[in-house]
């Protein structure tokens, strides 16, 4: 059983002060593993005054220094590769093949950062102006529950390369995988208060961060609904705020495309993550004359499709991380079949076979309109809806008629089509007959799935404010 009573701040594991504790549930089994202390106004107080003392010498590193703490984060995380994975897979139930991919992407984060800072120029001259990028202060990190470990990884590399302070609050839904990659990151031996962890509700922990005065920049993942709140609190101080929020993408299989190949794609695109990710593609728009046969096709991949312990190497799809995600999903099957779709895969309730556990059917509906809930909403779980179209200027229009921009996919055999296809999708990142991201290249939303970039070049920028000297001639 877990007990975490801690946060880790001023570089060390502390008790929390708050009074709230949560239980920590395995949702494969339905079986209580933990509890955890969440974290309150006080602790919140603790920790942004340590980044902000921390945040004095981390701002006159030079870039060699922060390089040095980057590698020594990545040797760090790649030493506890297998207790993120566990982590994982035990509390929230992701695949054991995803589970192994975020482990070792934790590692790999500060690895990029480390090469991107040694080729980025902290001192440029434009005209008379010298401009300087300067690290924009003590930043806050807030991680969602179905990425703990890359999130926050990803974005505390960002924020180390450009030497600001943090202060990371994950989700109170993932205590044992921030307990973890605590633990992991307190290994890299870096100074006191440079980056503190701790979890809390946002009413109380999330809200003290978004409205500090001592806090400079907000990097958020998340919801897009949770992602306003945390906008609205932060302009009283203008805080920088960097959102990556909801996402409802669209995959589109031209009329050139290989079916087989292009579908098995885009249904993993769909379900990964076990649909728990704001980058699936969960709109999947397929031409009219061949909707048929894709439909078949369809039916047969996700038949094949094992749902079950996600330790097991040959499952595809594990349990939802809560009753309540369990719920939510049936009420969006419920709302799909009310408003006229049709069941090609899956339906409401478990899987055959699986009694215990917030698994769920994946189901996949055919005669989906656009303008349909399940065609519109972020339903965050394996549900895909396939749209049918008459041409491509038709697939465009309906890619584009949502309020979310995040990721799009376009399979098709003509690369240079593909690729004046993906110019026209309003999304701020598109893959072509790919559905593995490029780490380095920038990462974020447009419309209502985000503002900002992170990853790379960009996600370092988003933490440094350019300040320019000019002097006279």
């Amino acid at each position: 059983m877990w007990n975490i009573d801690q946060a880790y701040i001023d570089g060390a594991f502390v008790p929390t002060r708050g009074d709230e504790v949560v239980e920590i549930v395995n949702p494969a089994t339905e079986k209580l593993i933990g509890t955890a202390r969440l974290g309150n106004r006080d602790d919140a107080r603790h920790a942004i005054a340590a980044a902000g003392r921390a945040q004095q010498a981390l701002g006159r590193t030079r870039k060699t220094e922060r390089i040095e703490m980057l590698e020594h984060l990545a040797a760090a995380t790649l030493a506890k590769t297998e207790d993120i994975r566990d982590a994982t897979i035990e509390e929230y139930g992701g695949p054991l093949s995803r589970a192994r991919w975020v482990s070792e992407y934790a590692s790999q984060c500060f690895a990029g950062a480390a090469k991107t800072l040694a080729d980025f120029p902290l001192v440029r001259r434009i005209g008379d102006a010298t401009v300087i990028m300067e690290p924009v202060g003590v930043a806050a990190l807030i991680a969602p529950w179905n990425s703990t470990a890359g999130t926050v990884c990803s974005k505390l590399a960002s924020a180390i390369a450009a030497g600001c302070a943090t202060v990371i609050k994950p989700s109170e839904l993932s205590p044992i995988q921030s307990h973890v990659v605590a633990q992991a990151l307190h290994g890299a031996g870096l100074p006191a208060g440079v980056f503190n962890i701790l979890l809390g509700r946002g009413s109380d922990v999330g809200d003290e961060i978004s409205t500090s005065r001592d806090v400079a920049k907000i990097s958020f993942t998340g919801s897009t609904s949770t992602g306003k709140v945390i906008a609205r609190a932060g302009i009283d101080t203008m805080k920088r705020v960097s959102l990556a929020m909801s996402g409802k993408s669209a995959s589109i299989i031209l009329d050139d495309a290989d079916l087989a190949t292009a579908l098995t794609l885009a249904i993993h695109a769909a379900f990964m993550n076990n649909g728990q990710a704001c980058v699936a593609g969960t709109r999947l728009l397929v031409p009219r004359s061949k909707l048929n046969e894709a439909s078949e096709r369809i039916a047969a991949i996700v038949a094949g499709m094992r749902v079950g312990d996600p330790r097991d190497p040959a499952t595809t799809i594990g349990p939802l991380v809560s009753e309540a995600q369990f719920e939510r999903i049936q009420r969006f099957i419920r709302r799909g079949l009310a408003q006229g779709a049709t069941l090609l895969a899956g339906g409401e309730g478990r899987p055959e076979g699986l009694k215990r556990g917030w698994y769920v059917r994946p189901t996949v509906f055919a005669d989906v309109r656009n303008d349909m809930e399940i065609a519109r909403e972020e339903i965050f779980g394996p549900v895909l809806c396939v749209l049918a179209y008459e041409d491509e200027d038709e697939a465009i229009d309906i890619a584009n008629d949502s309020i979310y921009g995040l990721q799009a996919y376009v399979f098709s055999s003509q690369s240079e089509r593909a690729c004046r296809v993906a110019s026209q999708l309003q999304a701020g990142t598109v893959l072509v007959n790919r559905i593995a991201p490029e780490l380095l290249a920038p990462f974020g939303g447009v419309k209502q799935s985000g503002v900002g970039r992170e990853f790379g070049v960009f996600g370092i920028e988003a933490f440094m404010e350019p300040k320019a000297i000019v002097e006279a001639r």
